[in-house]
């Protein structure tokens, strides 16, 4: 093997493999277009309902899923649930024209690692994909505000360090990354996140920091 097809090789093997689901033919064209342009992202599959895009990501197991929050039969926050449940390690990215849905809160909550509206820039696409990959939490900028406003009851007060914490999953860290930059063990990172999780009234790390987001209690 040359030296290049050995590169070649490399590259593909690192490649982001994704998961394209929308009940439109047009719009999954239009993002497999735009994904196809970087060389460091495969589009494994296409699904043109939710059911399809649970059964497919079962099969493939993709890196991420670009996945529809409205599709006809069982919408997008229906199959981040089951996605979520059958392949762990699969990222959903929720990819809506819907910036103030309530249903939205409903995907956060199945388990959907970040939401991206359907008129966003190549670079923000191929972007998100790469930063939902690596665990970071994807988000377009103008949802951050708009995803919880529904949700008006009074939280208890985060402490410095849970907010010191959030914050840094925010910046996509592991449990061990931020226990190492805060000199404490990653069982305290565990404890300081459940705790958030209780006051925030989430159960995962991607809705506790969007939740706190919407509060104003990350900055």
């Amino acid at each position: 093997m040359t030296g290049m097809e050995a590169t070649t090789t490399a590259a593909a093997a690192a490649a982001v493999r994704v998961l394209l689901a929308d009940d439109h033919p047009v719009v999954r064209e239009g993002l497999c277009a735009m994904l196809a342009a970087d060389p460091g992202i495969e589009v494994v599959g296409q699904a043109g309902s939710g059911e399809e895009a649970v059964a497919l990501a079962q099969r493939l197991v993709p890196d991420v899923v670009l996945l529809d929050l409205r599709m006809g039969g069982m919408d997008g926050v229906g199959a981040t649930g089951h996605i979520r449940r059958q392949t762990p390690h699969t990222k959903v990215v929720i990819v809506t024209t819907y910036e103030d849905d309530s249903d939205i809160l409903r995907a956060v909550e199945a388990g959907a690692a970040g939401y991206l509206l359907k008129g966003s820039s190549r670079a923000e696409l191929t972007g998100a994909v790469h930063a939902a990959a690596r665990g970071e939490t994807v988000l377009t900028p103008s949802l951050a505000g708009k995803l919880f406003r529904a949700r008006t009851a009074e939280v208890p007060p985060l402490s410095a360090r849970e907010c010191e914490v959030l914050g840094l999953v925010g910046q996509g860290l592991t449990n061990a990354e931020i226990g190492r930059k805060l000199f404490i063990g990653e069982a305290t990172v565990k404890t300081h996140l459940l705790r958030a999780f209780k006051k925030l009234d989430v159960s995962d790390r991607t809705a506790a920091v969007i939740t706190a987001l919407e509060r104003g209690l990350l900055s």
